[in-house]
């Protein structure tokens, strides 16, 4: 099936009130010059991200608005977070779903793919041949994280904008990727413009100190670190997402006025065996609708009675911290996105090859459902 003959879905995201990230007029436009047929997308679309119906019809003529139902009848759907198993059961045979799929935490959407005959394409797994991920936005997730704590640090502190003040003193878990952005944030405060304002006013900086995973099962080391800590962030990509990093009596350690961040958003789910939780325990889930817990919030309440929570603090914890700027979120994905397209309109989806494709067609064939089955579940 050529170019022309693939049309696209672009659904909206049927999740909180907050949750506005809608592909760009742009993309479409792009679409259109690759070479695809229909672009149908779902009523009200864009409206989260500033753009009406007409600024997407005027860059192609073959988009059209339609109701949820025929966008996920097309041949490729694209959206950032994963429908519900109700939308997926509604998609074609054959078609292809491109959306953040989360194979290795998410069995049950590679069984359920498998089993509906969609070639699921997880955009978290397109990777090059070192494993780097080419659909990505971690600086956001870095510096829209930290900015948002540092928020609550200088709410919390009583001389934050002080030049007596000691340095505000930062531990991170995890040294990875989203880990450096985090880093290089905090050490501006998540806001370069706060910074210069702090350093014109002689108030000393910030200390972070960097926690390798392998590090911290040792409780002493730990308590003695937390103890000494007010921003505690976990960036940490933990391959036994069953295990805490720092237990709840852990969090009894931290100051009074720590702010704890979650880069790592790792849900709860106690419908597995064993359950999956959150590296620092206790800390809710949050949305962009909420993503900043104190301590006497209800949402506390809300959680599993399973999830120890006694010991609080001030918690942030987001789902997606880049669609805190929707926007700017999309253009970076709606680049992204670009070469995965071409891969998808140049060949079918039978014939990517792995191992002997161009560079972006077998990172597009690797985050395949099929093949990614075939070479991860034993």
């Amino acid at each position: 099936m050529s170019a022309m003959e693939l049309s696209v879905g672009l659904p909206r995201m049927h999740k909180e009130a907050g949750e506005r990230r809608d592909f760009l007029p742009g993309f479409v436009a792009f679409l259109k010059r690759t070479g695809f047929g229909d672009i149908v997308i779902e009523h009200g679309y864009g409206q989260g991200v500033g753009f009406e119906e007409k600024t997407y019809l005027k860059r192609s003529e073959r988009a059209r608005f339609a109701s949820l139902e025929e966008c996920l009848a097309q041949d490729v759907l694209a959206v950032i977070r994963c429908p519900d198993e109700e939308a997926i059961r509604r998609m074609r045979r054959g078609s292809i779903l491109l959306t953040m799929i989360h194979y290795p935490t998410r069995p049950e959407r590679v069984e359920l793919l498998t089993e509906l005959g969609i070639h699921g394409v997880s955009l978290d797994g397109i990777t090059d041949d070192a494993g780097r991920r080419l659909v990505e936005n971690l600086q956001a997730v870095g510096w829209n994280g930290v900015h948002a704590a540092f928020h609550e640090v200088a709410s919390s502190h009583p001389r934050f904008a002080h030049p007596s003040r000691r340095p505000i003193r930062v531990t991170c878990l995890g040294a990875g990727a989203v880990a450096g952005y985090a880093i290089r944030a905090a050490t501006r405060y998540g806001d370069p413009k706060l910074r210069e304002e702090l350093v014109a006013r002689h108030v000393p900086g910030v200390e972070v100190t960097v926690v390798d995973f392998d590090l911290t099962w040792h409780e002493y080391y730990m308590l003695t670190r937390l103890e000494q800590t007010d921003l505690l962030i976990d960036a940490t990509q933990r391959t036994d997402p069953s295990r805490v990093i720092v237990p709840n009596d852990w969090v009894a350690a931290l100051p009074q006025d720590a702010v704890i961040l979650d880069l790592s958003v790792d849900p709860y789910d106690f419908s597995v065996d064993p359950p999956k939780v959150k590296g620092i325990e206790g800390v809710p889930e949050g949305t962009l609708d909420q993503y900043v817990f104190h301590p006497e919030d209800p949402a506390y309440e809300r959680m599993d009675p399973r999830i120890r929570r006694g010991h609080r603090r001030v918690a942030l914890s987001c789902y997606s911290w880049p669609g805190i700027q929707p926007r700017e979120c999309m253009q970076v994905y709606g680049k992204q996105l670009e070469p995965v397209m071409r891969v998808i309109a140049r060949k079918p989806v039978q014939t990517w090859d792995a191992h002997h494709g161009t560079h972006y067609e077998r990172a597009v064939a690797r985050a395949e459902v099929n093949r990614w089955r075939v070479e991860n579940v034993r």
